[in-house]
């Protein structure tokens, strides 16, 4: 995997673990601080749903006790992929982003997954410089949906 340069004045990266209950309130928080909820997204379910799969997991960082960042990964058995990467709003460009990436994509690479996707809300754009950052790069791909449950529209 090709990287930039990181910046010299990177700060200590927090510690990353796996979420434990006790951090549910802290890690919604953290996302509706950083706009990744929306209206048909219930955090609470979303987090259940990945912790009941043998293919995700949820990282948090903390740091001296709080909850500063967080990366959901997964895989389909085919291709992985990242969700609600998050850091604390007053700590953006302190690396926690890019410790909360580099910790997924380990994780997933350790399963034998080769590659990783996501996918950014066109009204999350602003994070895409983030991303190419760390060498995403945009594909010519035409993501489709459908709703099983619940049409939230």
């Amino acid at each position: 995997m090709t990287r930039r340069s990181r910046p010299e004045a990177a700060v200590a990266g927090p510690l990353i673990r796996p979420f434990e209950d006790r951090d549910l309130d802290a890690v919604v928080a953290l996302w509706r601080a950083s706009n990744l909820i929306v209206h048909y997204n219930d955090p609470a379910e979303d987090i259940a749903f990945c912790r009941a799969s043998a293919n995700a997991e949820l990282f948090v960082g903390e740091d001296d006790g709080a909850v500063v960042a967080t990366a959901m990964a997964g895989h389909d058995g085919h291709r992985g992929w990242l969700y609600y990467v998050a850091s604390d709003p007053a700590r953006r460009g302190d690396g926690l982003g890019r410790a909360m990436v580099d910790h997924a994509e380990a994780w997933l690479a350790g399963l034998g997954v080769r590659k990783v996707n996501l996918i950014i809300r066109d009204t999350n754009a602003g994070v895409r410089e983030f991303y190419e950052r760390l060498g995403y790069q945009t594909e010519p791909r035409v993501v489709m949906a459908r709703w099983l449950i619940d049409d939230p529209r």
